[in-house]
C-alpha cells in the first residue's frame, strides 16, 4: 500500500508540474500558484470534514511547518528557473528532494530491505536523468549557474525535502486536518511573494479553470504522499515521490509534442524498474 499511494503521489505531483508549465506559458508561474493554491485549500477542507479524523495542535503544527517548507521551496525553484539553466537547476533540486529524506529516515533507524535499497539508488539515478533538460528554449538565455543562482537552487531542493520530511511526522489518525495546515502554509508563503512581487490579483476565468484543476490534482499528490508516510517508511516513500518529473516528461511528450532525449528515456526506464523493485522490496 505505502509504494501504490506514493506513486499514486509522483502521477499526481508530475501531472499538476505538467499542467502549471503548460499554464505559466501564458501567465507568470507565480500567478498560476496564486490561484491553485488558494483552491486546493478549499478542496482539502471539504476532503478533512468528509474524512474525519481526530486533529492535535502538534500535528496540525507539522503540517503548517511542511506548508511553509513547500511555499519556500516553490518560490525558490521558479526563481531559479527564470534566471538560470534548468538543465542544471532542475536536476539538483531533484536528487537534493530525494536524497535527503532517504537519509534522514536510514538515521531514524528505517532498515528497508537490500531489494528496496537498490530500488532506492535506482530511483535516484532515474530523478537526475529525467529532469536533465535541454538548454533550448527560455531557460539558455539565462546563461551560467551564479553563486546566487546555486543558493536558491539549493534552497529549493533542501525545501521540498523539508515538506516531505516534515509531512511525514505528523502522527496518526489525524484525518487530513494537518494537510490542510500544509496547504494554508505554503499558499500564505505564495501570495506573501506574489504580493512583493506586485503581481495582479486578477485572473481570468481560463486560468481560474486551469488553476482549478492544477489543484485537483495537488491536493490528490499531497494527500497520498501523507497516506502514505503514515503507512510506510519515509526513505521508502520519499524516493518514489520525488520520481513525479518522469511522469511530467512523459505527458510533455505525449501531450506537449515535446522531444524526449535519450538520456530522459533511459530516466523514464529506471524509473520504472525502481519502482518495482520498491514494491517487490
Amino acid at each position: 500500500m505505502p509504494v501504490a499511494l506514493a506513486s499514486t503521489s509522483a502521477v499526481a505531483y508530475g501531472v499538476s508540474d505538467y499542467l502549471g508549465g503548460v499554464a505559466s506559458r501564458r501567465a507568470r508561474a507565480l500567478r498560476v500558484v496564486s490561484v491553485s493554491y488558494p483552491l486546493s485549500i478549499l478542496l482539502v477542507g471539504v476532503a478533512a470534514v468528509v474524512a474525519g479524523g481526530s486533529p492535535t495542535p502538534v500535528g496540525v503544527a507539522w503540517g503548517l511547518a511542511s506548508g511553509l517548507a513547500s511555499g519556500i521551496a516553490v518560490w525558490s525553484f521558479y526563481v531559479a528557473l527564470s534566471r538560470g539553466p534548468m538543465s542544471v537547476i532542475s536536476p539538483i533540486t531533484a536528487v537534493l528532494a530525494a536524497a535527503v529524506p532517504l537519509a534522514f529516515g536510514l538515521a531514524a533507524g528505517e532498515r528497508p530491505s537490500t531489494t528496496a535499497l537498490a530500488g532506492m539508488g535506482v530511483a535516484l539515478v532515474a530523478t537526475v536523468l529525467v529532469s536533465l533538460e535541454s538548454d533550448e528554449g527560455s531557460s539558455a538565455r539565462h546563461g551560467r549557474l551564479t553563486r546566487n543562482l546555486m543558493v536558491l537552487t539549493v534552497v529549493a531542493g533542501l525545501a521540498f525535502a523539508a515538506f516531505f520530511v516534515l509531512l511525514a511526522q505528523v502522527p496518526a489518525d489525524e484525518g487530513l486536518w494537518p494537510v490542510l495546515a500544509s496547504r494554508i502554509g505554503a499558499t500564505g508563503v505564495v501570495l506573501g511573494a506574489a504580493v512583493a512581487a506586485r503581481e495582479s490579483f486578477r485572473f481570468s476565468r481560463r486560468l481560474i479553470a486551469v488553476g482549478l484543476v492544477i489543484a485537483v490534482f495537488d491536493v490528490v499528490a499531497n494527500g497520498a504522499f501523507y497516506f502514505a508516510s503514515q503507512a510506510g517508511m519515509l526513505s521508502l516513500v520519499s524516493v518514489i515521490a520525488a520520481l513525479y518529473p518522469a511522469f511530467t516528461v512523459a505527458l510533455a511528450v505525449t501531450h506537449g509534442g515535446e522531444r524526449m532525449r535519450p538520456v530522459q528515456m533511459l530516466g523514464l526506464a529506471l524509473a520504472g524498474a525502481a519502482i518495482i523493485l520498491l514494491a517487490l522490496g
